[in-house]
């Protein structure tokens, strides 16, 4: 029996080394029921980390023709904060044409979908996962999932940040009941508008708790507000 994901994010919770990602990668691989699943963090010096199931080969040849230069994914997400479906992608250029063939070669698939995740001093990171389903299968799949592999992706981003050495985890900050509740109307899948008709507010007012929760934790946008809370154990869903 597949793990479900709250499982998973539970067992990424315990992880006490980078290293322990590497299970978690597997098991989300499983619950997805996909090709592959990876994390892959570059800081502002280019150090490269990185856990998943691509092959050992594929990963060594990535490292030593260096195609942290020409990945069309790397480029491609880094001014984004929103998911990219590798489809969205420039493909055109001879050596991106090379780097594909020779990715799905190695096994990597032909089909893409990563959130890019952001952390301090420069510290970019991106939460992939490939499959070899047809075009419209893919894209069924990336819509059912997209909430949940967005959590996931900040939670894997917010355990390697914990684990980097020498970092101090972010204090957890409280939320008021009122913030509480409107993060969890949208960690529940509400829009915005359902939210305050649910909390007999208006939508301007929600709009001010929801900002301030992100304030308070520190967060990109509501998305990510949504998974640290979560991750942080100050929403239950």
């Amino acid at each position: 029996m597949k793990a479900s994901v709250d499982t998973i994010l539970e067992q990424l919770e315990q992880a006490t080394a980078l290293e322990d990602m590497q299970a978690v990668a597997e098991a989300l691989r499983d619950r997805f029921n996909v090709s592959h699943v990876v994390y892959h963090w570059v800081s502002s010096s280019g150090e490269q980390y990185g856990c998943g199931t691509y092959s050992i080969e594929w990963v060594e040849r990535y490292l030593e023709k260096e195609y942290l230069r020409v990945d069309p994914v790397i480029t491609g997400c880094y001014n984004s904060f929103h998911p990219v479906d590798w489809k969205q992608l420039d493909w055109s250029g001879k050596a991106t044409r090379q780097f594909q063939k020779e990715a799905i070669e190695y096994g990597v698939g032909r089909q893409g979908y990563s959130i890019p995740t952001r952390g301090p001093n420069g510290q970019y990171a991106l939460f992939t996962v490939t499959d070899d389903r047809s075009d419209e299968e893919w894209e069924e799949f990336a819509e059912a999932n997209r909430r949940s592999l967005i959590i996931v992706a900040h939670a894997m981003n917010e355990k390697a940040l914990e684990l980097e050495p020498g970092r101090e985890g972010p204090p957890i900050t409280a939320l008021s009941p009122r913030e509480v509740d409107a993060i969890t109307c949208l960690a529940l899948g509400q829009s915005r508008a359902q939210a305050a008709q649910k909390l007999s507010i208006s939508e301007h007012t929600l709009r001010v708790y929801i900002e301030s929760a992100r304030h308070k934790l520190g967060a990109l946008n509501t998305t990510h507000a949504v998974a640290r809370a979560m991750q942080r154990g100050l929403i239950v869903v």
